[in-house]
């Protein structure tokens, strides 16, 4: 299986049960309620090294959906509320997942205006200084200007509440905040709905989309 940008990424049933998170299957995504949703309070602090977009999260339908879904919460953070299924469409996915950012930038520009976005690369295994600091300052530009940036991981990561979230066959994600200056940043997951929102260090999440990619405005 080829590790670049273009890489398949499956949310696989065996990398949801692998989650720390307690998902056991796709069937918990599946059964999310409005209830159970999670909307992320605004907090623009911008001038302090922190901004914090507001998320109207919806947790993915399936255990493949993974890509549709991380699109559709990024979008909604400039009030778009796009259907996954609309989106799986246009991105090709199937059960096998989507097959790379590449396939989810079109979708972005669609809706954002031409050319908003980019997919960056971090071609390694794991991320080095360079790589990590153009993802902090990717997040902290895009984020500044009222989008959130989707990124394309794979194996686990921890948060910096300690708790782990393991995915092996490949997930996407959107980021939605940063602080300290891009060090620390917001993920919106949309694989649980009990974990919607975490914090992570920006030089783990850098690891963990290498030899993938994120994309960027």
């Amino acid at each position: 299986m080829r590790t670049d940008l273009i890489r398949n990424t499956t949310l696989t049933i065996a990398a949801l049960a692998a989650t720390t998170v307690g998902i056991a299957g796709p069937a918990i995504a599946a059964q999310a309620t409005p209830a159970e949703k999670a909307t992320t309070i605004t907090t623009d602090r911008s001038n302090h090294g922190e901004r914090e977009l507001k998320v109207d999260y919806e947790a993915q339908p399936n255990f493949y959906y993974c890509g549709p879904a991380a699109t559709r919460n990024a979008l909604s953070v400039i009030g778009k509320n796009i259907d996954v299924d609309a989106m799986a469409r246009q991105m090709g996915t199937t059960e096998n997942g989507t097959n790379s950012i590449n396939d989810i930038t079109p979708v972005l520009n669609k809706e954002t205006g031409a050319n908003t976005y980019h997919s960056v690369e971090i071609k390694d295994t794991k991320a080095d200084d360079r790589q990590t600091g153009t993802l902090r300052a990717d997040i902290v530009r895009t984020i500044d200007n009222g989008h959130a940036v989707v990124a394309n991981i794979a194996g686990s990561a921890t948060d910096t509440d300690g708790g782990v979230h393991s995915y092996e066959g490949g997930h996407y994600i959107a980021v939605t905040g940063y602080r300290d200056n891009g060090d620390t940043v917001t993920i919106a997951d949309s694989a649980n709905p009990a974990t919607a929102s975490y914090d992570i260090h920006v030089d783990s999440l850098a690891d963990w989309i290498a030899s993938r990619g994120y994309a960027t405005s």
